[in-house]
């Protein structure tokens, strides 16, 4: 899979790329990554691709015209078009199943902006439009490693353990279950007695019913997503009405 960023400071995807699993990843050739710099694409002494918003609105705004010719010269060099991915508050939420769309795709170009934003024209280019969150950065550049690292982690031999990604949290639609390692005791904080007994069909279902729980408690949002079987909704609304005698107990 190759991913390229179009970005102004592309030196800043360095120390990251080449760190920890992307790293490795990367160095077995399961992706690649080409940086470049959006100023290469302008045509003036000062190399510009800001301008003043239309309108009077303080700060600057991308221009369309370097961003224009940086993807279509950009797109042109690979051997298939890029799924072009922007950011903008306006976009729809990435998330776990869009990290596994993507993992399908063989080359993906994100285009990164900055300052107040783009000019809204360059939007066109978008095969999507992206949000990691409702809050405002500087830049979209840790936007992008944010797709890039899960979605490399969902690459074939990415991971040391095939099954690393597929228990994780969101993979189901539920939370993860908890986890723990030794000391068995820490300070008088005991690890679960089912997790240390050797049964790994007591142990599975431990697991399951505690990421029902932690989903119910952290994110019961996700549940309204997620095919529960008849036994998991008896559980969860026994959970509810533990929780709701323990609260009315408290009042």
């Amino acid at each position: 899979m190759e991913f390229d960023c179009i970005s102004v400071i592309p030196e800043v995807f360095d120390s990251y790329i080449h760190a920890s699993i992307l790293g490795r990843a990367l160095e077995r050739d399961i992706f690649s990554f080409n940086a470049y710099n959006l100023r290469d694409w302008t045509h003036d002494r000062h190399r510009t691709v800001d301008d003043a918003p239309l309108g009077g609105k303080q700060g600057m705004l991308m221009k369309p015209e370097p961003i224009f010719e940086a993807v279509r010269s950009v797109s042109a060099q690979g051997e298939v078009p890029p799924h072009v991915i922007f950011f903008s508050p306006c976009g729809k939420r990435f998330d776990q199943a869009a990290a596994e769309k993507l993992s399908h795709e063989r080359r993906v170009l994100f285009v990164c902006g900055r300052y107040e934003g783009m000019d809204e024209r360059c939007y066109e280019l978008a095969d999507e439009v992206y949000s990691i969150g409702d809050y405002i950065m500087t830049g979209a550049e840790l936007a992008s490693l944010v797709v890039i690292d899960s979605v490399v982690r969902l690459l074939p031999g990415a991971l040391g353990d095939s099954h690393s990604a597929r228990d994780e949290s969101f993979e189901t639609g539920l939370l993860e279950y908890e986890q723990y390692t030794r000391p068995a005791n820490f300070e008088g904080r005991e690890v679960p007695e089912i997790l240390r007994s050797g049964n790994h069909e007591a142990i599975a279902a431990w697991q399951h019913r505690n990421a029902l729980e932690r989903t119910l408690k952290w994110r019961p949002d996700l549940l309204e997503n997620v095919e529960l079987s008849q036994e998991d909704q008896a559980y969860l609304a026994e959970l509810k009405e533990e929780h709701g005698k323990a609260h009315g107990e408290r009042q």
